[in-house]
């Protein structure tokens, strides 16, 4: 069994250093703007402020908080002249709603049969309906245009951008500018992409979008993007369970899910033979004498077996490919999603495992795996002490505690659903 937390484990930080290159275009400027900018891309601890919500008709029910690397509450404010759009919007909780200096009218009709908080875009600014200016409108297509943005230049409490070039770099740079102020900085999005873009740039993201369509499409895409990201405050309820049979079962298919993020002692994938019973296999990020340490792979098991994914769905390992997103999870049931680089499936002798949660229980949980050293399950923590271990699965015994993720067994494609289903 290996400890999590040994001194002998590789150290893996909880963030990792970043590396430029020598710039060498026209957005050179924009990588040194500011000592603050500087600052903030080398720091690895960089603490988020939450964000102050506003008082008045700026502010109300459309404010979404999402935790981990996304600790911002995310604001989204909706532009555009559809009916259509702006009553998805609404539904979902956001009632700011952006007009033309000429759509006074649309605003007036639409405060006649829906409640919204309509702004303004005029005169360089965003006002209310009372004329009061709640927001600075900043369009911005070069190095030296961005460079004039700084929390420290009389700007309003909302800050709306419009990135009509480069929109990374600047995003990033903006994000950096403004850690620790109290105002909040819009940007202009299109296109769900472009939302998604902003809110995640330099990992914490800008404190809110403005989404600027004529359908809903982008609206359904985006509510269900931070929804997934509010998912990652809830802790997922795991329980101990108990092995009852370990042996071995021939050869098969398994999968290795290579993921672009680093996991850390205590975390992997949640996979089992049914959706009704998860078991936590642990990542390659442990030492070993006779191979280096993989802390972006899981060796999650064969073809057939479920992995758990955003959205509280699961898939087939088989499904999986580059660009699909899983929930990585660790031994307490704290979560954070991750994407898939890439999928690695290959013939290997696999090893049977089947847990109770107790010894009266009827319902049995199971789990192939490869048998080899490098692929554990990872164990229940014992009372009284919150040292979790990995126990490779070559060495599992009948009687050994695991962590088990207990939830509903029937599904329609990934989706829990309500029915009659037997499993063996």
């Amino acid at each position: 069994m290996a400890l999590l937390n040994s001194a002998s484990l590789l150290g893996i930080p909880t963030k990792l250093p970043t590396f430029f290159t020598t710039p060498k275009d026209k957005w050179n400027i924009c990588r040194l703007i500011s000592p603050q900018t500087r600052s903030f891309l080398t720091s690895c601890s960089v603490k988020t402020t939450l964000l102050g919500e506003d008082s008045g008709a700026v502010m109300g029910p459309h404010t979404t908080s999402f935790s981990g690397s996304y600790g911002q509450s995310k604001r989204v404010w909706i532009w555009t002249e559809n009916k259509e759009v702006m009553t998805a919007a609404v539904e979902r909780g956001w009632n700011t709603i952006l007009f033309s200096s000429q759509s006074r009218e649309l605003a007036d009709e639409w405060s006649s049969i829906a409640v919204i908080s309509p702004l303004y875009i005029e005169e360089g600014g965003v006002l209310d309906k009372e004329k009061k200016r709640v927001g600075s409108l900043f369009k911005i297509s070069n190095p030296g245009e961005l460079e004039l943005l700084q929390p420290e230049n009389g700007l309003a409490k909302n800050v709306v951008v419009d990135l009509l070039d480069w929109q990374v770099i600047p995003a990033e740079n903006i994000v950096a500018a403004f850690q620790g102020s109290e105002k909040t900085v819009f940007a202009i999005s299109k296109t769900f992409s472009e939302a998604q873009l902003f809110l995640e740039a330099l990992e914490h993201g800008l404190g809110g979008v403005i989404l600027k369509v004529e359908d809903t499409k982008p609206v359904f895409e985006l509510k269900e993007y931070l929804d997934r990201r509010t998912d990652l405050n809830n802790v997922l309820s795991l329980t101990k369970a108990t092995v009852t049979r370990v042996e071995a079962a021939g050869m098969g298919d398994r999968v290795c899910v290579d993921l672009c993020t680093i996991m850390r002692p205590g975390e992997g994938l949640l996979v089992g033979s049914f959706a009704r019973g998860l078991f936590l296999v642990h990542s390659e990020c442990l030492e070993s004498n006779y191979i280096a340490s993989r802390p972006f792979r899981v060796n999650a098991g064969p073809v057939h077996a479920y992995v758990a994914i955003p959205g509280e769905k699961t898939c087939y390992l088989s499904e999986l490919k580059s660009g699909k997103e899983v929930i990585v999870v660790d031994q307490k049931g704290q979560q954070r999603n991750a994407i898939v680089g890439r999928v690695k499936i290959e013939t290997r002798q696999l090893i049977l495992v089947e847990a109770k949660q107790d010894s009266v229980a009827q319902t049995h949980y199971s789990i192939l795996l490869q048998n080899a050293e490098t692929v554990a399950l990872v164990s229940s923590c014992q009372a009284g002490n919150e040292v979790a271990k990995a126990i490779p699965v070559s060495s599992l015994k009948v009687g050994d505690e695991v962590v088990l993720r207990v939830q509903g067994g029937a599904r329609h494609t990934g989706i829990e659903i309500e029915e009659f289903i037997v499993e063996n």
